[in-house]
């Protein structure tokens, strides 16, 4: 029986690219896009960076589609501001508030949710950054001049500290682990980019934790493990995120840290798939499972589900080189690959002296990772050495030939 009914629950950028993938396909069928918040998607990324930049309630709105393209020119039924609660893949159906949506094809896009600070609920000034609420609510604060604290150096963290610098205001960043990032892009690195706050004036406290945050009903102190303590009006919890599956518990799909797939994204029940920060599947260039949280790799998966779940038997494969950027203060940083290394080399400039360098990372004999400052035309060449499984002597070869010809030519 062909597919007449696709419902993708989650209208994020993994869910939009999963509706416009099946019209683009030439499906006529009907479609129900469901999401959490009562907004129509939107773009995450700006919302750590330019959202918190800007001041007042202006700027560009960071939606992808306004409602008429998606409702008139897409045929999209849009099921907005209430989530998802359970699903039963033996009756096919989606339970959204008081209805149960049947499917044909069902797309999970739910994305994942920021992780908050236990006994912070009822205290104002307290947000995480995930999501378009959370970045008005920031950025109100911000206009008022608040005395800013940031919980977490991850790129979430340090974009919001970036952001705040450049209106001007004290910012102080707390990060439980030595150095920043390590999970990122490895130790070595991590400490090259926590240099980056200092340079520009920002307060990075690393190795300590938060014991307690107080204050009359608004945050007012921070305290520290080493017995400081930080006066705040803003509290920004950037310590990550977890995927977003509470919703799916007895549906009798596998939950692992996100909801496991194989390598076509499908989630083992008839008619599943899943997409986004929420997906973890088989990815054969690494030939290991993994969950990413990247803009790129949700927007390819997001199409892909789509088609696999509407056209299982011309069902591809998912694999990818993961890439994310982040922009901080003056800064590009890029990185493609896994910074599981066994050696990172900087091929090119001075992380000492330099604002432009690109280092590569070694796993065994081969080349699995690269990550660039200030470098944005070099980092997807890169990216495509990993993908064809080069060798780490070609991709110091490789290296060596760019930065040889930059030079020739005076760049």
């Amino acid at each position: 029986m062909s597919a007449r009914r696709l419902v993708v629950v989650g209208a994020s950028l993994a869910g939009l690219r999963a509706v416009e993938a099946a019209r683009k396909d030439g499906f006529d069928g009907r479609i129900t896009l469901v999401g959490a918040e009562p907004h129509l998607p939107y773009d995450r990324p700006p919302l750590s960076k330019q959202f918190l930049e800007e001041s007042g309630a202006g700027g560009a709105s960071p939606t992808f589609r306004t409602e008429e393209v998606l409702r008139t020119e897409l045929g999209v039924e849009l099921l907005l501001g209430t989530p998802a609660t359970s699903l039963d893949t033996a009756a096919r159906t989606v339970v959204v508030g008081e209805q149960a949506l049947g499917y044909d094809a069902l797309v999970i896009a739910t994305g994942a949710t920021a992780r908050r600070l236990p006994g912070t609920d009822g205290l104002a000034g307290v947000h995480t950054l995930r999501t378009l609420d959370d970045a008005t609510a920031v950025r109100k604060a911000l206009d008022a001049g608040a005395r800013t604290v940031v919980i977490g150096a991850g790129f979430i963290g340090a974009e919001t500290a970036a952001a705040a610098r450049k209106r001007g205001l004290d910012v102080v960043v707390v990060e439980a682990l030595p150095t920043p990032l390590v999970r990122a892009v490895g130790e070595s690195m991590g400490g090259a980019l926590a240099s980056l706050h200092r340079r520009h004036g920002t307060d990075l406290r690393c190795g300590l934790s938060v014991t307690a945050l107080e204050g009359e009903g608004r945050v007012e102190r921070v305290r520290l493990s080493d017995g400081s303590v930080l006066d705040a009006d803003l509290v920004v919890v950037g310590t990550g995120a977890v995927p977003a599956t509470d919703w799916l518990e007895g549906s009798g799909l596998t939950l692992d840290n996100g909801v496991v797939c194989d390598e076509m994204l499908h989630a083992g029940a008839e008619g599943v798939y899943a997409a986004g920060d929420v997906a973890r599947w088989h990815n054969p260039v690494f030939d290991r499972s993994m969950r990413l949280e990247h803009w790129t790799s949700a927007a390819e998966q997001g199409a892909l589900a789509a088609r696999n779940a509407l056209n299982p038997q011309a069902a591809r494969g998912y694999a990818t080189v993961p890439y994310f950027w982040s922009d901080q203060y003056d800064t590009r940083i890029q990185f493609v690959g896994v910074p599981d290394a066994d050696e990172i080399t900087v091929v090119e400039g001075d992380i000492e002296r330099d604002r432009l360098w690109v280092a590569l990372y070694r796993a065994g004999d081969r080349l699995v990772g690269a990550l660039a400052v200030n470098r944005p035309t070099e980092i997807m060449k890169y990216r495509g050495l990993v993908a064809r499984h080069a060798t780490w002597v070609e991709g110091l070869t490789f290296a060596r030939s760019r930065v040889k010809s930059r030079q020739t030519a005076g760049v």
